[in-house]
């Protein structure tokens, strides 16, 4: 006998429609699994990380609702009716080129390790999408809940920098 009651989730991933069967029976997900677990364990969306799996790093952020949030700290029951994005929806979906985020990391080198790449762009995406024109302080506060053990954040704010003037010079196109 269930002890949960059933409850589906429904939920658009990268643009895609998914639904989950929240409960304790054969096939369903229990209550208690965040959105990090889901993505990771039942979707192969590993580009989430989960360094810490505590909310403290920043690793595990995606966009739900366009908002930065921490997928380790987020049940996948609170996901009913989001537009959750992850690393791995950033890419354009019709050429596969790289966000100017993605890209200009790339060239100025902010990526080491890459535990924290994920969540500094995801995070990076929803200030600019907010505000184009971040000054450097805007950008640093807005970095300042993902931890970096490698580079340091200069690097990372450069490149939130360098996109915000190439995707606004872009629109100038």
């Amino acid at each position: 006998m269930k002890s949960v009651d059933s409850k589906t989730v429904n939920c658009k991933i990268n643009g895609e429609n998914y639904s989950f069967q929240i409960g304790d029976g054969k096939g369903d997900i229990l209550p208690s699994k965040t959105l990090a677990e889901v993505l990771r364990g039942m979707l192969l969306l590993t580009g989430t990380k989960t360094p810490c799996n505590k909310g403290a790093c920043g690793g595990c952020t995606v966009l739900k609702n366009g908002k930065p949030t921490l997928a380790c700290s987020n049940l996948i029951v609170e996901c009913d009716g989001a537009e959750i994005l992850t690393i791995e929806g950033l890419k354009d979906p019709q050429t596969g080129a790289l966000h100017p985020i993605q890209q200009a990391f790339i060239d100025l080198d902010a990526i080491q390790c890459g535990m924290c790449t994920p969540g500094m762009t995801l995070t990076a995406k929803a200030l600019l999408d907010e505000n184009p024109a971040p000054t450097r302080e805007e950008v640093s506060e807005a970095l300042s809940g993902n931890i970096c053990r490698c580079t340091g954040y200069e690097k990372y704010i450069d490149g939130v920098m360098l996109a915000a003037q190439r995707m606004r010079d872009a629109g100038k196109e």
